[in-house]
């Protein structure tokens, strides 16, 4: 019987009519949507007639295009791009909608009629044709693609794809094997070139005794040795072929140790001061019965090296610090707060959220720690041995941060690198299970190296004129964890590393004795994934380099590293610029008791700590000297590029840190264009009757992305 109701269309269009004129409609012929391949890279399934869900309250910003996956990555494909200007990094291997297999967390297929949803993995079959596909990514994007106009058939075949190829069953299923392999036959001219490149700039990888030799050379270190005892991994798969030792112990003790340490990683030289302390690091002796003799033989070779032979101190970092699964665990839900459900409660409540997620606590507590052992090295003068259960985690950030808070060096962009090379890539640090490149076993998976980088971040964000490189190279870096065309993030340990590489070099007819730098190279090579004028964003325009002058008080002064003698009584100061810190020119002081004290008062009973921070804070900072951060949790704050640079909500348009970093770089492109000039007046020849015309440098020699005008020309 008819219900009087009008009859559904039994067939439905899903191309969009295009109108020509009033009376006249024609179909538009289908552009051809090709994506951009990389060497090796292949498509394995797509999509048309997907729709990019760009926001969450509305449509009007959505794309349709084609989603796309190869052995690489997700590629999402605009039918009409929108014509924007370019708002981030351009990256020379991956496009605005693409993301790499390895950076998804979880690939989730959702079907809104049936009210089902599903977490997909590898070799699973799914029962629902989906309807939307959210993609929540490692670098903290959530993506999402409706099926509304596509094929059914085909969206769940893409969703079991995506699923597939982002949980390879073995690492050198990974593209990076693929593409450097095929690019290495197919770049020779290239390869040369960066081979002539290579010079003072390159970054040390730290696999050969000359790079740990220099090393001690810029230390200082005289009483510390290179020893090769490793040589083909012989006693740790996970230490270095080469390590730095006391000189008074031979090979042979070395060897006779390492039976009684956890995987026989043997004590570990990291850094020297210019007092003679030494800080070391090594894992837990495993037998218990010769632990204290073990002990007491390395801890008295370490005590010869120090120049006053004074006893070092030992620091458990497994009883002082958090744990892996406590820092996971709070990495989850700042994530959960910045990016999941941001701005659902109001300000206070959503400043409280971040805060009971412990996130920044944890790095407080790193902070702190590496702050008391800056003391010990620099205050008392001692040498200290950082002890970890397996020495390949919570020492690696310990380690580094030390350092960075010691030696002006690793504020540089290339010592930083050096650093990271030196403290995780070849101690050992698990990266490719704590990243959980092959998503295998979630327990081990842990963001230390993201943790390490908010530290930095903070110490940044306190001292912005003594680091070379900027928040957008820190976050760059963590971004390259994901992307798995380079060996710096892919291996557990060095011996993995080495193992691998050989059998790659075999199977791809690389020639035996070519360096693995060169065919599969480490992400310091910055050239592989930006121009050169995209990496001038990584330069800091408030960096304040060795031997540039500053006004204070008055006076221009050379920031040079000098050593300091702190004293028992305070020395009085009314400067605002008392620590050179960035903020509101308030008076502060810092205690390992309290943290942090915001008056001058001393404190009776004071202890030689709390002394030797108060002082330190009473004196304007030399940037090429020690940094202490501040600790109070107002000092602490949350490092906003990373966590909330998807958010639309928290961005600011035209306005915010960038703006000032524009303003800043053309200021300081401005200055080094005057310099410029300057020196070619002062070249000139005094007979010469006529003075060249100065000029600005060409563009490309330039250090600041965003470029002042010639002041000449204005």
């Amino acid at each position: 019987m008819f219900s009087g109701k009008p009859l559904k269309p039994t067939f439905k269009c899903y191309l969009p009519p295009v109108q020509t004129d009033a009376n006249k409609t024609i179909e538009p012929p289908l552009k051809k949507l090709e994506p951009t391949l990389l060497s090796g890279e292949i498509v394995v399934n797509e999509v048309n007639f997907v729709k990019k869900c760009i926001t969450t309250d509305s449509s009007q910003d959505d794309l349709v295009g084609k989603l796309i996956c190869t052995n690489f990555k997700v590629s999402f494909i605009p039918q009409d791009p929108p014509q924007k200007q370019r708002t981030q990094l351009f990256h020379l291997l991956l496009g605005e909608h693409d993301i790499p297999l390895t950076c998804l967390d979880q690939v989730v297929a959702v079907n809104d009629l049936k009210g089902k949803k599903k977490i997909l993995s590898s070799n699973q079959k799914l029962k629902f044709n989906p309807t939307e596909l959210i993609l929540y990514c490692k670098d903290l994007r959530i993506i999402r693609f409706c099926f509304d106009e596509a094929g059914p058939e085909s969206a769940r075949k893409v969703c079991l794809a995506i699923a597939h190829y982002s949980h390879p069953a073995d690492i050198q299923l990974l593209f990076g094997f693929e593409y450097q392999g095929r690019r290495y036959h197919e770049s020779k001219e290239e390869r040369l070139s960066r081979s002539t490149q290579r010079g003072a700039l390159q970054t040390p990888f730290f696999d050969c005794s000359t790079d740990w030799d220099r090393e001690i050379k810029r230390t200082s270190a005289s009483e510390w040795r290179v020893c090769s005892v490793n040589l083909k991994y012989a006693i740790s798969p996970s230490l270095p072929e080469h390590i730095v030792v006391p000189t008074s112990l031979a090979d042979q003790d070395l060897m006779q140790y390492s039976s009684f340490c956890n995987d026989g990683r043997i004590p570990m030289w990291c850094w020297s001061n210019r007092n003679g302390s030494a800080l070391i690091r090594m894992a837990n002796i495993t037998d218990l019965q010769q632990q204290r003799k073990i002990e007491q033989r390395i801890f008295t070779a370490i005590r010869k090296s120090h120049p006053q032979n004074s006893d070092a101190t030992t620091l458990e970092l497994d009883k002082n610090l958090p744990t892996i699964q406590e820092i996971h665990s709070a990495f989850a839900k700042i994530r959960q707060i910045c990016v999941l459900d941001p701005f659902e409660e109001t300000e206070e409540r959503w400043f409280s959220s971040i805060e009971n997620s412990r996130w920044l606590d944890y790095v407080r507590v790193f902070l702190r720690q590496s702050a008391e052992i800056v003391y010990l090295l620099e205050g008392k003068s001692v040498s200290v041995i950082l002890q970890e259960e397996e020495d390949r985690d919570l020492n690696c950030i310990v380690s580094s941060l030390v350092q960075l808070m010691l030696d002006p060096h690793y504020r540089s962009i290339t010592g930083f690198q050096c650093l990271v090379q030196k403290e995780w890539v070849m101690a050992g640090h698990r990266f490719l299970d704590r990243c959980n490149h092959l998503k295998k076993n979630d327990r081990e998976e842990c963001p230390l190296f993201t943790l390490f980088l908010d530290c930095v971040w903070q110490m940044m964000n306190q001292y912005p004129a003594a680091f070379e490189f900027t928040e957008a190279y820190l976050t760059v870096l963590s971004d390259s964890m994901w992307i798995p065309l380079f060996s710096t993030f892919l291996f557990n340990s060095p011996k993995q590393r080495t193992q691998l590489l050989t059998d790659f070099a075999k199977n791809k007819a690389i020639p035996q004795g070519e360096n693995p730098a060169v065919f599969f190279p480490a992400v310091w090579e910055w050239s592989q994934q930006f121009s050169i004028k995209d990496q001038t964003l990584f330069n800091n325009p408030m960096y304040v380099g060795k031997g540039s002058a500053c006004v204070q008080n008055g006076e221009v002064k050379s920031f040079r590293r000098t050593k300091k003698v702190f004293s028992s009584t305070l020395r009085a100061t009314t400067t605002q610029q008392s620590n050179g810190l960035k903020g509101n020119g308030e008076r502060r002081r810092s205690s390992l008791g309290s943290e942090l004290r915001s008056d001058f008062s001393v404190v009776k009973d004071e202890s030689p700590s709390d002394r030797f921070f108060r002082d330190w804070f009473s004196q304007p900072v030399d940037q090429h000297g020690v940094l202490i951060p501040l600790l109070m949790p107002s000092h602490v704050a949350l490092w906003k590029l990373f966590f909330l640079r998807w958010v639309s909500e928290a961005c600011i348009p035209n306005g915010g840190p960038i703006t000032a970093y524009h303003k800043l770089s053309q200021l300081v492109d401005e200055i080094d264009i005057l310099q410029s000039q300057l020196r070619q007046y002062k070249g000139s020849s005094l007979g010469s009757t006529r003075l060249p015309s100065p000029g600005a440098p060409p563009s490309s020699q330039r250090r600041m992305y965003f470029k002042a005008s010639s002041p000449g020309r204005r």
